[in-house]
């Protein structure tokens, strides 16, 4: 495969010429590894693929099987509904996607278990303490015996609760207040474009940061909000680092291909800048580089495709 062949090669050259990278010493670590980055890219990419496809209404609607936030959000994009395309991309990465339930918690949410119209961006901004409400009255619903329905892998200890401090009553109403209506979205992300000198980079970083004020929402799901708007194109923002600072899956594949094991003496900052040299050397961004760590890390020596 050429993309493969390419990613090799500058592995190969970084490794004798900038930096040794001794947890692709072998080859079956190196294969792995190479195969880890042809997935991210090619994950990244299916998003544009995506954007460029003819999708069904119902991917928007709650009460189909088909239900996808990231394909609502598209629909929405293309209709011009800006904010709910935004808030697809809050509720798909909020929720995240189960292995085995699929959507089935933010169908069942977003689409108030069928009884009444969805709790769209207009609806809940507009009243948050009534969402609150709701979820309250329903959480035992939610949770009811013989339908499942739970959060995704990379969220699985966040809290339904519609008003505990973590919870996702907190949550919704948390992300209302860093929006700020009537300000949209947009305006929101242009303001700091605007102040960030049209840096995406700069503008990313400084998105990330002021997201410390939505619950629940740490580094990996700042991150994957973030770099979710710059790839739909609501955006023109991308991350100029890995954000190593909090990550644990990333950090230990960084150490693990710069150090020679998961729990080398390497500090984030040292990693960030060798991670930032690699990308350069590879022309991959950074999420390619998170993502391919993240991944790699669980099984060095074996390609493995992850899917939570």
């Amino acid at each position: 495969m050429k993309l493969a062949q390419q990613l090799e090669a500058g592995l190969s050259s970084f490794d004798s010429q900038s930096r040794a990278l001794p947890g692709i010493k072998s080859r079956a670590n190196r294969t792995a590894f190479v195969e880890q980055l042809v997935e991210s890219i090619r994950r990244i990419k299916y998003i544009s693929v995506i954007r460029s496809r003819k999708l069904s209404s119902s991917r928007a609607d709650p009460s189909s099987d088909i239900f996808d936030p990231i394909m609502a959000a598209v629909l929405r994009m293309r209709e011009g509904q800006i904010d709910e395309a935004f808030w697809f991309v809050f509720l798909f990465v909020h929720f995240g996607k189960h292995q085995r339930d699929g959507w089935r918690l933010v169908r069942d949410v977003y689409g108030r278990l069928g009884r009444g119209a969805p709790w769209d961006w207009t609806r809940t901004s507009a009243h948050p303490e009534r969402f609150r409400k709701w979820l309250a009255n329903y959480q035992a619903h939610l949770k009811r015996a013989g339908i499942t329905c739970h959060f995704g892998n990379h969220r699985k200890y966040q809290s339904l609760d519609a008003n505990k401090s973590a919870g996702t009553g907190a949550a919704f109403e948390s992300y209302v207040e860093w929006v700020d209506p009537p300000r949209t979205h947009q305006m929101l992300f242009q303001e700091v474009y605007k102040k960030c000198d049209g840096d995406p980079k700069a503008t990313f970083d400084y998105l990330y940061r002021s997201m410390n004020d939505v619950v629940s929402f740490g580094r990996m799901a700042k991150f994957d909000y973030l770099t979710m708007v710059g790839k739909l194109g609501l955006a023109p923002i991308e991350p100029g680092s890995t954000y190593m600072q909090g990550a644990t899956g990333p950090v230990s594949g960084a150490r693990l291909l710069f150090g020679g094991n998961k729990n080398a003496p390497l500090k984030h900052e040292v990693l960030e800048t060798w991670l930032g040299q690699l990308g350069a050397r590879l022309n991959v961004g950074m999420q390619v580089l998170e993502d391919a760590l993240c991944n790699w890390q669980k099984s060095p020596s074996l390609f493995k495709p992850f899917r939570g």
